[in-house]
């Protein structure tokens, strides 16, 4: 039998866990983990109706302090809830620059984050403007 922490998604076929992937560290389950507090909707999720920060109830949202601080607060309770083993050290919301000026319609978030329990420090970026979502870091000190 297969040993894991998660079912790894999007769910794939893998033929070495057994019928779907898994995850087989800490690193790469508390960043799904928390992709999947931030793109849950609340009343999204079955029988917890308060999870998820919601990121897509903002996308039209004015991009400006106001909005920007309910995201930041929004993220910060919902982790501090629902992924209790992890430490928020930044959260970053920014436009980016287009030939010398900022487009308001695109925005991005970054967020450092770490999982001390492991000793590991990563950062969680998303582009509304393409819609990806990346992770980088690895152990070390924060």
């Amino acid at each position: 039998m297969a040993q894991g922490l998660a079912v790894a998604l999007p769910l794939r076929v893998d033929t070495v866990d057994g019928v779907y992937g898994l995850h087989k560290d800490l690193e790469s389950m508390a960043a799904q983990n928390l992709k999947m507090v931030i793109l849950t909707s609340p009343g999204e999720r079955v029988m917890i109706p308060e999870f998820g920060v919601g990121i897509r109830n903002f996308i039209f949202e004015p991009n400006n302090p106001g909005t920007k601080e309910a995201i930041t607060q929004r993220i910060q309770n919902q982790v501090s809830k629902y992924l209790p083993y992890i430490n928020l050290i930044g959260i970053e919301l920014f436009s980016p620059n287009v030939m010398g000026s900022s487009d308001n319609t695109v925005l991005i978030l970054k967020i450092k984050y770490s999982v001390p329990a492991a000793n590991i420090v990563s950062n969680l970026t998303l582009d509304t403007s393409t819609g990806t979502m990346s992770t980088s870091g690895g152990r070390g000190t924060y």
